[in-house]
């Protein structure tokens, strides 16, 4: 058995002639290609704008700049995500703190952030934007963040890197309904992907029109933003400090085309979910466990090993199964953590939910073209790593 990763790309020949026919036109970065994505990626999810970008890290902060923040303001998420969800709050010259975790969808928890608000209030120290992390796909419960936003007055944006495809309370993630903002990444790991890319997602049109402007280093051609009539067909202005975080027309044709798969691809990402559960349910490990509001996007499938019932530890488990060719990964280390985070004042045992799953938690493999028999090998690998 070749060495099986925690996630790939799937790449179709009708992927790899998109990408050909873009090479061969008149248009390899700003083309057609990058507005027919974003319109197919807003339908499909029910929003009005959708604005394509280089990565998901670029979109975040575009959004964090977009919602005004700014030195002075903080921004919340979860401990519990890749580093770029707290760091996009530190370039806006902000302060960031974290939510700890719910015990069973290792999402943003409810309860513990109603707590965090209410004593915020009392210090007079809210937050200006809470970034709640659909974790492995499955949404955060938004309905309730978002009354919540209500109360306290904060902005949302979703980090939804992990979720496209996925659905809550039926409908698709990233449709707004209870959010300002909604992200997508397209890295390859992810569900569909652009190579590297990502995108915001929002139906208030003032919102879309500043991240279209900050992706493009703060330049428009739209007369309307500009200062004075222009000099002529040549005359663009910079109207703001933008980056220049756009996607290229490659990128754009690349994800277009597997746009067409998408729902394929979660639905093979289910079908793999349900066999681990079957193959998996005699093991002393806690499966995942999904949310019934929630359809997730199942980016990841991540396991957390009883070591109370286990003879080896985590580490001990982790490193077999690398020996053994399955390349498990671990969704995430808390960024609190971190040595950059430590320094700036955060100390270990401050979200303790967080802690323990970090402790605990494995990401076996999870791709759509995952076959049967590779996913039986994980299984039995375990199996037989979990008995000695």
């Amino acid at each position: 058995m070749s060495f099986i990763p925690y996630g790939r790309q799937d790449i179709s020949e009708a992927d790899i002639q998109t990408v050909v026919e873009v090479l061969r036109s008149d248009f390899l970065t700003q083309g057609p290609a990058v507005p027919a994505f974003e319109e197919a990626v807003s339908h499909y999810c029910g929003a009005k704008h959708a604005i394509a970008v280089n990565s998901a890290t670029s979109a975040l902060h575009i959004a964090c700049l977009a919602l005004g923040v700014g030195e002075g303001d903080i921004v919340w998420t979860s401990p519990i995500t890749f580093v770029a969800s707290a760091n996009c709050a530190l370039y806006c010259g902000a302060s960031v703190d974290f939510v700890d975790i719910d015990s069973r969808t290792y999402n943003l928890s409810v309860d513990q952030l109603q707590i965090k608000l209410e004593q915020a209030r009392q210090k007079n120290c809210l937050p200006k934007v809470v970034i709640p992390v659909h974790l492995c796909g499955q949404p955060c419960e938004m309905e309730q963040i978002h009354q919540l936003s209500q109360e306290y007055g904060f902005r949302i944006i979703e980090d939804a890197s992990h979720a496209i495809g996925g659905k809550y309370q039926g409908q698709p993630i990233g449709n707004g309904l209870y959010s300002d903002i909604t992200i997508f990444s397209f890295h390859p790991v992810k569900i569909i992907t652009t190579a590297e890319g990502g995108m915001t997602l929002t139906n208030n049109t003032a919102l879309a029109e500043r991240m279209m402007l900050l992706r493009s280093h703060g330049i428009t051609r739209d007369t309307k933003q500009m200062t004075h009539e222009p000099d002529g067909a040549w005359y663009y202005q910079q109207i703001d400090l933008g980056f220049n975080y756009r996607m290229t027309d490659m990128q754009a044709a690349l994800g277009l085309s597997q746009m067409q798969r998408l729902d394929n691809f979660v639905q093979r990402r289910h079908e793999l979910a349900q066999h681990y559960d079957e193959l998996l349910a005699h093991l002393p490990i806690t499966l995942p466990w999904q949310h019934p509001d929630s359809h997730s996007g199942l980016h990841l499938y991540v396991i957390r090993l009883q070591l109370d019932v286990i003879k080896l530890t985590h580490r001990e488990v982790f490193d077999a199964l690398r020996q053994q060719g399955i390349g498990v990964n671990l969704h995430y280390i808390p960024v609190h953590t971190q040595p950059y985070y430590q320094a700036i004042g955060f100390k270990q045992g401050t979200f303790p939910q967080a802690e323990r799953y970090y402790q605990e938690a494995i990401s076996l493999p999870m791709f759509s073209s995952m076959t049967n028999e590779q996913q039986e090998y994980v299984c039995s690998t375990l199996t037989a790593i979990l008995s000695k």
